[in-house]
């Protein structure tokens, strides 16, 4: 509850002879009294102002002139609102005139936008309060910001100028005062000062110590036994008086049973020869400590204090369950498309589809009337689904800027609670506040959190939380009409586990997918992000950005992003003034292989075993047909558990040949042939190759029917938490034979291959043991071209160097020479072989 206390007080309030009235019973007295007299025109019976449909109208219109007027301050805003006001005399919120205006802004002609008429009545409603808000201020001697703002010279000395008694009368002050906390502090104060007056005057004797110093000597009065277990000694005069006895202090023993207490204290008095009537009197009684009360109920006074402290959290502020019992009501972070929403779709590059295909809902919520005269609804809402940092969130912002709307961002795991009832709360309550706003958009990230099947992993007959969140979801979208201009849009990367009701026509009406980009969708995404990038004046932008898009495959746009950020780290590590080429190239590699560890020191033989490892990663893939471009091999280790790597370039291809996945996994076992060809023992360091090529086998015969043996069928590879397989015992058997036959296949060619290339992989590994870095360029020079044709037109286009393209032309020029001085030579033998015949 809360109460106001005035710190001083208010004396035009109070007048002797009269009672005292509030500032705002003075103020309403006042309006009233203001009032016309009954009958004028103008007012009703009771003298309240009443406005005719042309006051209405006209009040409306110079409202609107004012509430759209962008020029205007804050402060100008709200005077003209005043002087409208006051000229007009509006009342209450339950006014004749302010209901009268209601009236006309709701039947308004000129209102042709979706939920204008709405958000006209919130303004006039918030105008009015404030309004009379500043009006019940000034009869306080009050200043706010909007209606009654202080005097100039009031705010520029902050308030408080010299010899201006007004501003400091009449200060009020507020506290709050919750009643839960102000009873728990009671209690608590009440049995800490209980605790600390309740002194102990108690003292524990023995039986043989009341037998000879009290009950021998006739210094006790009587006996009480408590709970037939505690006898309290209450002593006499005599005793009492005793200068070894305590006055202040009570004797007690304790006894384990009355009736043995009893033949002990008869048999005492029989000795001491006490008469009968003589004798100290004994009582029985049957209490209960404070203390052992107050431990015995005090997990229940603790379990109603909990429920009605979360009752209390629960139902504050008319939240409801959505409030939460650790917080206030959930608020929905909500992006204003003026000042929030600063992304447009120019800002989203790299998936050119899904933005064509997203486009249709920013034209329907920009011009809905095009399509409604023929008869279209707005798509409820989209899934936007694809591997992570694709630009699932990004578009839906640029979905929400191009429009112009206000746009709801939520993730799914705002809506699982602990209790039950919160997020189905917070689902309607989502839902409310988009259709208020709307036309608006509504962003649920990651929806996967809540959206999945309800069929998976579930017993028969259970419920939970998240379930019931799902069920309110599924209501919300499909009972909102159309009309009601709310799109909704969806983001996960596990579209395969959402419930099928949610992926219905009627509630997510598209299902908009996300890849990975390719070449000039990667030239597009560093198109946007070198915009923030401080390059050097003569760089050559077109080319910077085919060859990063050529040297990043496979690399989603937040990875591109997270390239240019390194690059302008690593400029600025090494006080540049713009970042180059090699700064980008350093930051790829970073996030390929890892940060490089130059505090990791390998011995020279672990070295030396690194450096035959990658020769022969490096030779096989130089000899091999299909393999990918090589790039560059290093022995440096970077990441976790690199020791080397070596860099290829695979293009953008989506059909794998039987050859070129065979060439494929000849190339990654070339490490450990390398290592069983030129030391006793191999080592370790060749385990992430062996997982690529069991991999790729297993594919091959089980996914692609690549294997004769097996045949043309599939087997899911990935089956979850199913554990059976789709498969017998003698298909299993067979399928193991064939992966081994083809990693086997593989490691004899490869085997073969470095046998005949000796020379070549001994030529590498030396280079890697002096330079620890080697490039294409050191390949060329070393091994000369190589033979194969490279079939990455990019590669050709923005890796290659000038000398090794000089080399090619030069070879392509002797092949030329060669090919016409064949020619010359077939045509003079076929002119001598005529010269013969004739």
């Amino acid at each position: 509850m809360t109460q106001c206390f005035t710190a001083q007080r208010n004396r035009q309030f109070m007048k002797k002879g009269t009672t005292s009235m509030s500032p705002l019973a003075m103020f309403q007295q006042r309006r009233l009294n203001s009032s016309g007299p009954s009958g004028k025109p103008g007012y009703n019976s009771r003298g309240e102002r009443e406005l005719t449909d042309e006051e209405a109208a006209t009040l409306l219109k110079d409202l609107k002139t004012v509430w759209n007027d962008s020029s205007l301050s804050d402060e100008d805003r709200h005077a003209q609102i005043k002087k409208l006001f006051e000229k007009y005399e509006i009342g209450g919120m339950i006014s004749p005139s302010a209901s009268k205006m209601v009236s006309t802004i709701l039947t308004d002609t000129e209102a042709q936008k979706p939920g204008e008429k709405v958000d006209n009545v919130q303004k006039f409603h918030q105008s009015l309060m404030d309004y009379h808000l500043g009006k019940q201020l000034e009869f306080g001697g009050q200043y706010d910001n909007k209606f009654n703002p202080p005097p100039k010279e009031s705010r520029k000395d902050g308030g408080e100028k010299a010899g201006d008694k007004s501003s400091k009368e009449a200060k009020i002050l507020t506290a709050e005062i919750k009643l839960e906390w102000l009873l728990f502090w009671v209690a608590m104060s009440g049995l800490i000062l209980y605790m600390l007056s309740a002194e102990s005057y108690e003292k524990e004797i023995t039986w043989q110590d009341f037998r000879t110093s009290m009950l021998g000597k006739g210094f006790v009065s009587k006996l009480v036994v408590v709970n037939n277990d505690t006898v309290r000694v209450i002593l006499n005069e005599r005793g009492r008086g005793q200068p070894m006895q305590d006055a202040n202090s009570d004797y007690y023993f304790t006894i384990s049973s009355v009736k043995n207490f009893e033949e002990r204290l008869k048999k005492a008095q029989d000795e001491d020869g006490v008469a009968e009537e003589s004798r100290v009197p004994v009582t029985y009684v049957h209490t209960t400590p404070i203390g052992k009360t107050l431990w015995n109920i005090l997990p229940t006074i603790l379990l109603f204090a909990f429920i009605f402290w979360s009752t209390s959290k629960l139902l504050k502020g008319s939240g409801g369950l959505s409030g939460g019992m650790f917080g206030n009501k959930k608020q929905f972070k909500k992006f204003n498309a003026d000042s929030d929403v600063k992304i447009k779709f120019d800002d989203v590059a790299g998936c050119d589809e899904a933005k064509e295909e997203i486009m249709e809902f920013v034209n329907f919520l920009k011009h809905p009337e095009r399509y409604e005269r023929l008869g279209a609804k707005i798509p409820r809402g989209a899934i936007l689904c694809g591997p992570p940092g694709t630009g699932k969130t990004l578009l839906a912002k640029a979905t929400a800027g191009e429009a112009a709307v206000p746009f709801y961002s939520v993730s799914g795991s705002e809506f699982v609670e602990m209790f039950v009832g919160v997020g189905a709360s917070r689902v309607r309550d989502l839902f409310k506040t988009a259709r208020e706003n709307a036309p608006s958009i509504v962003f649920v990230d990651e929806i996967d959190a809540i959206g999945k099947s309800r069929s998976k992993g579930k017993a028969s007959g259970g419920n939970d939380e998240r379930e019931n969140t799902l069920n309110q979801l599924l209501v919300e979208m499909d009972g909102f009409s159309s009309s009601d201009y709310v799109v909704v849009l969806a983001g996960t990367n596990r579209s395969d586990v959402l419930d099928p009701a949610l992926l219905r026509p009627g509630r997510f009406d598209r299902k908009i997918y996300l890849s990975n980009p390719e070449l000039e969708g990667r030239k597009a995404i560093f198109a946007v992000h070198l915009k923030q990038i401080k390059l050097s004046p003569g760089c050559d932008l077109e080319d910077l950005k085919g060859r990063l898009a050529t040297l990043t495959p496979g690399f989603s746009g937040a990875d591109i992003a997270n390239v240019c950020n390194e690059a302008a780290l690593i400029a600025a590590r090494h006080d540049e003034e713009y970042v180059k080429l090699h700064d980008f190239e350093q930051a790829i590699e970073r996030v390929i292989a890892g940060l490089e560890k130059k505090s990791k020191v390998l011995s020279p033989e672990e070295k030396k075993v690194v450096a035959y490892h990658e020769a022969g990663h490096a030779i096989c893939g130089w000899f091999m047909k299909y393999a990918d471009p090589l790039l560059k091999v290093s022995i440096v280790p970077r990441g976790q558990n690199a020791l080397g790597y070596a860099q290829y370039l695979p293009p953008d291809i989506y059909l794998y040949s039987t050859q070129k996945l065979l060439d494929q996994m000849t190339m990654t076992l070339g490490g450990r042939v390398s290592e069983e060809l030129h030391f006793d023992s191999v080592t370790s360091g060749a385990s992430n190759d062996f997982e690529k090529v069991t991999s790729m086998a297993q594919r091959m015969v089980m996914a692609c029917g690549l294997s004769p043996e097996v045949g043309l069928v599939s087997y899911n590879i990935d089956r979850g938490s199913d554990m059976t397989k789709p498969f017998s015992d003698k298909t299993a058997s067979l399928i193991d034979s064939e992966i081994h036959r083809i990693v086997d296949q593989c490691h004899e060619r490869c085997r073969k291959l470095l046998k005949e290339k000796s020379n070549e992989v001994e030529l590498v590994a030396q280079r890697l043991l002096a330079k620890e870095v080697i490039t294409r360029e050191d390949m060329i020079e070393l091994l000369g071209e190589r033979p194969f044709p490279d079939q990455n037109d990019a590669f050709d286009k923005y890796i290659k160097g000038k000398k090794e393209k000089d080399l090619e032309q030069k070879s392509k020029e002797s092949r030329d020479a060669e090919k016409d001085e064949k020619k010359d030579e077939k045509k003079d033998q076929e002119e001598d072989q005529k010269k013969d015949e004739n």
